[in-house]
């Protein structure tokens, strides 16, 4: 019996992806990894579809480890590429970190769906990783097999995986691919010398492109780096990828928001009225601070609103408008005017606006745009009566 692979797909807050993807992890790494979460998170964002996986033998993918190698890895890209052409759509992307950025650029020519490759990191020849390995090599030449040490875990290494390595000549192939590549990078990579990215950008036809990623290190565990990655990635493929006409949000709604499982804390994607937005919590109360709070989207709404009616104002009477901005904060507060302001129930939402315009505008002109902000559709819908109904769909 195969073994089986551990998989999630991650899709956009519409659950319509314009294209579909996959990932493939760095060696010895695993799906759940931070930065793998961050650079999907970037790309669905942007409308994909990613399918994320851990190789045989990791994660929690059944398997031995230790009977893999290079060309298992290859094996588990394409059954990925199956599975999502059987159930989905067959994909149009390959993303790959590290060693499974050498796996995606071999898998990537035999998989005729793919038009573009994505690498981060990745070595230029599969046999790069044997350095991580090399106080073991000896052994394993000698006995076949040998425990060694890698990023602070054990794995058995057997020598039919040196073999394997040693074998493969991925400039040869990369020579002879006709894909869309990236190429990321970073000057500091310490695990993979950026050297290897020169290699692999050479070899490539075009049309090739390089993202330096100044600063980063080889797993990209600043989570500014791998979201960085993950919105480059998706902008990057927009010119390569077709981008079929979308279905209409199957619900009458404006807005749309999606929340992963329990591994995705508190990060929201949001489309509304057709646009991506990201809301989170902070990091103090279990967020990842991807995006602003749901309170940070609600004052928002009041300062775009207020900012938009004022423009408006002033444009239809032509008066010298330059720029306008609007400050909002939010804050739970008594209710002076209460007879119980001691009570819970005196506490009320207050929003203190505040509003900066630069232009050319005698006294009257700003006494009479203060009096507009207060009429802008948001700020009337927050003094009104509010009522929320709420049914399952």
């Amino acid at each position: 019996m195969e073994d089986q692979l551990a998989a999630e797909i991650h899709f956009p807050a519409d659950d319509h992806a314009h294209n579909f993807a996959i990932f493939a992890h760095c060696f010895t790494c695993n799906k759940n990894l931070n930065a793998v979460r961050n650079i999907i998170l970037g790309m669905t964002k942007k409308g994909f579809a990613v399918l994320s996986f851990d190789f045989t033998g990791l994660g929690q993918s059944e398997g031995d480890f230790a009977d893999t190698n290079f060309s298992s890895n290859i094996e588990d890209l394409l059954k990925a590429s199956e599975y999502l052409e059987k159930n989905h759509k067959a994909p149009t992307m390959l993303v790959g970190h590290s060693l499974g950025g050498a796996a995606a650029l071999m898998a990537a020519s035999k998989i005729d769906s793919i038009s573009a490759v994505a690498t981060i990191g990745a070595p230029s020849q599969p046999d790069h990783v044997l350095h991580l390995i090399a106080d073991g090599k000896e052994q394993i030449k000698e006995k076949g097999e040998a425990e060694v040490n890698i990023g602070g875990r054990p794995f058995t290494i057997k020598k039919q995986f040196l073999d394997d390595l040693q074998s493969k000549d991925n400039l040869k192939k990369i020579e002879d691919l006709r894909k869309s590549i990236l190429i990321l990078h970073s000057p500091q990579d310490q695990t993979v010398d950026i050297s290897n990215a020169a290699a692999i950008y050479e070899k490539a036809h075009h049309p090739k492109s390089f993202i330096s990623l100044d600063g980063a290190d080889h797993l990209l565990s600043n989570k500014e780096d791998s979201l960085y990655a993950g919105e480059v990635i998706a902008t990057w493929a927009k010119r390569y990828l077709e981008r079929p006409d979308q279905k209409k949000i199957s619900t009458k709604s404006q807005t749309v928001a999606f929340i992963g499982n329990e591994e995705q804390k508190y990060t929201t994607q949001i489309v509304a009225e057709g646009h991506h937005l990201v809301a989170d919590e902070p990091e103090n109360v279990g967020g990842n601070n991807f995006g602003t709070s749901p309170y940070g989207l609600l004052t928002s709404a009041l300062a775009a609103c207020t900012a938009i009616t004022l423009r408006m104002y002033a444009n239809r009477k032509k008066w010298d408008v330059d720029e306008i901005l609007v400050h909002v904060d939010q804050d739970q507060r008594y209710d002076e005017d209460s007879e119980d302001c001691e009570s819970e129930n005196s506490k009320i939402t207050f929003f203190d606006r505040s509003i900066e315009i630069k232009g050319d505008l005698d006294e009257k002109q700003r006494k009479r745009l203060i009096e507009i902000a207060n009429k802008c559709p948001v700020h009337k819908t927050l003094e009104s009566k509010i009522k929320v109904e709420t049914k399952e769909k």
